[in-house]
């Protein structure tokens, strides 16, 4: 939980912006039931090939896009779903045999499709059907209008990252969110609050997507190590102040933790973010309570988990074993640091609870 609420004043303004934008779409999923395989007009459409995994390119411009996928087929299937650069928009879902299952949610297109500094990837609609025993029986592609957005300002350990075994919990956040609400995420590998303002592609990209009632998260501390208290909170200030400008909600997430641990199994000063000009956390938190922006406590959140955890079980939240990465998330500990951020957003209100699956 955050280490200071928000204000029942500020929540409810958060949740009465996003539902304004809103109309709350419903989601079109539903259990696993029988269907035919041309549910709702639905086909397999030629853009897609290929049988496990099933790859599917849509030459569309940026912008947000519905996606409707049924799920299923003839034989007992096991299908989940990712998009653009590796961003996961449905975890593993099992169908039976002869039985389908509808699933919908709304995916962000942009160019590059991966982290704004990294042109990898295709312009258009990439989507991939993979899993154990990827099924897909249908699939609709619809813009998406004036969706509501989450738009995302972070690091490497926020970013879509393009290569295995890496993940961001940006990348993971899209899988449990409905049709409805997109995900847009302009985090960046390597960039400090300063270089996040100073490159047009990275922060004026951003400002320029947000529409009244979108939220912007704002997690950058990792590569501030250098970076002195006052320049920390005049970049955060500066950054929170345009996003209002344009009619959005800033919120501010400390960074995640570092694996690092002292000897009594507590996490050191490195890895809470205590650099020799500042203790970036806490500057965040007295920050959000000076100009009364949100604050998702990921620090103390993911301190909590990895302690819990201790030395052993930890490893697998990040790249440990891989390559002795304390730093960087594997998709397992992305997709729990994804679910504490939403958990956080649905608790304060900030995120309706029907766009969240």
């Amino acid at each position: 939980m955050p280490s200071s609420a928000p204000r029942p004043r500020r929540a409810a303004r958060g949740t009465a912006l996003l539902s304004a934008a809103l109309g709350f779409a419903t989601l079109l999923g539903s259990p696993a039931q029988a269907h035919s395989p041309s549910v709702q007009g639905q086909a397999v459409p030629s853009e897609c090939s290929g049988t496990s995994p099933v790859v599917c390119h849509f030459d569309v411009p940026p912008g947000n896009y519905n996606v409707s996928a049924l799920l299923g087929g003839s034989a007992p299937g096991s299908t989940s779903v990712l998009v653009e650069a590796r961003r996961t928009m449905l975890a593993e879902t099992q169908t039976q045999a002869g039985r389908h299952a509808l699933r919908s949610f709304t995916v962000n297109v942009r160019e590059p499709e991966g982290q704004p500094t990294d042109p990898t990837g295709t312009p258009g609609l990439d989507i991939r059907f993979e899993g154990a025993a990827p099924q897909l029986s249908g699939l609709k592609v619809t813009p998406a209008g004036r969706t509501p957005q989450i738009l995302l300002a972070g690091d490497s350990t926020v970013c879509d990252q393009w290569y295995v075994p890496y993940a961001g919990w940006g990348q993971e956040l899209t899988q449990f969110l409905r049709r409805g609400i997109s995900v847009a995420n302009y985090a960046d590998s390597g960039e400090s609050t300063q270089s996040f303002l100073d490159n047009p592609v990275l922060f004026d990209a951003l400002e320029a997507r947000i529409r009244r009632g979108d939220l912007v998260l704002i997690q950058l501390a990792h590569n501030d190590k250098t970076t002195t208290a006052a320049v920390y909170r005049a970049n955060l200030t500066a950054m929170a102040e345009r996003v209002t400008a344009k009619g959005g909600q800033p919120v501010f997430v400390t960074p995640i933790v570092r694996r690092r641990f002292n000897s009594d199994g507590t996490l050191n000063s490195v890895a809470l973010h205590v650099t020799g000009q500042a203790n970036l956390p806490v500057e965040m938190r007295s920050l959000a309570q000076e100009l009364d922006v949100p604050l998702v406590d990921l620090t103390a959140m993911s301190q909590e988990l990895v302690e819990r955890l201790g030395t052993l079980e930890s490893r697998d939240l990040y790249l440990t074993d891989v390559n002795g990465d304390n730093t960087h998330t594997s998709v397992y500990g992305a997709t729990r640091y994804a679910e504490l951020v939403l958990g956080d957003l649905k608790t304060q209100r900030l995120v309706p609870s029907r766009l969240i699956r």
